[in-house]
Parts: C-alpha cells; structure tokens; sequence
C-alpha cells in the first residue's frame, strides 16, 4: 500500500509542480492573463516576481521531496497554503471565477495527503 501511494505522490505531486512551474514563468514573464487576473483580486505587480518564486519554490520542492520526505511535505503545505490564500483573496475580492485556484487547493492538499502516507 505504501509504495501505491508513493507512487501516487509522484504523479499528483509531479502534475503540480509542472502547472506550478508553467505557472510562475508565465508569472515572471508578466502574461497578460496571469497580470489581468492578479490586478482583479488587487495584488500589487510589484508582488509577481515574489509570487513566481513561491511557486517554483513550490515546484521545485515536491519534486525534491521525492526523495526527501519532510522537504515533501514542508512543499505540499506551502503550496497548498499558498493557494488558500488565492481563494481567499478571490473571494475578498468579489471575484468568483476562483475555480482554478479551488482545483489547485484540492490538487495540492492531494499531494500533501499523498506524500505524509507515503
């Protein structure tokens, strides 16, 4: 059972830390969508290259925590917590087009559960 879901984590955990990585090139790179829906829920621009580095942070420490466990879940936590924040400041915001970030909330509180019964 064990390696079942090891191996489960590092589909779900490697899934998510490609979007994770895509996410936060797109974020560096100013991509209009990613710019348009952060001024939306009234996130500085002066906070994307911040934002871009938790998210390849994120990235790169699920990949790592293939190998390193509390790294696994030390990243699952933030990644997840990160994006509670995203749905929070959403919904603070009065923008309910919040369903990518729900989807990445689920994926990543997935990865977390994953990888602690792994």
């Amino acid at each position: 059972m064990e390696i079942s879901m090891f191996i489960a984590y590092a589909v779900v955990g490697g899934l998510l830390a490609l979007v994770l990585t895509a996410s936060a090139t797109l974020t560096l790179h100013r991509n209009d969508q990613i710019v348009a829906s952060m001024r939306k829920v009234q996130v500085p621009d002066s906070w994307l290259p911040r934002l871009a580095t938790l998210k390849a942070a994120g990235a790169i420490g699920l990949v790592a925590g293939l190998w390193i466990t509390p790294l696994g879940i030390a990243a699952a936590i933030g990644v997840t917590l990160y994006f509670v924040g995203a749905v929070i400041a959403h919904l603070r915001a009065g923008d309910f087009e919040l369903a990518p970030a729900a989807v990445l909330t689920a994926i990543a509180a997935a990865a977390l559960a994953l990888r602690v019964l792994s």
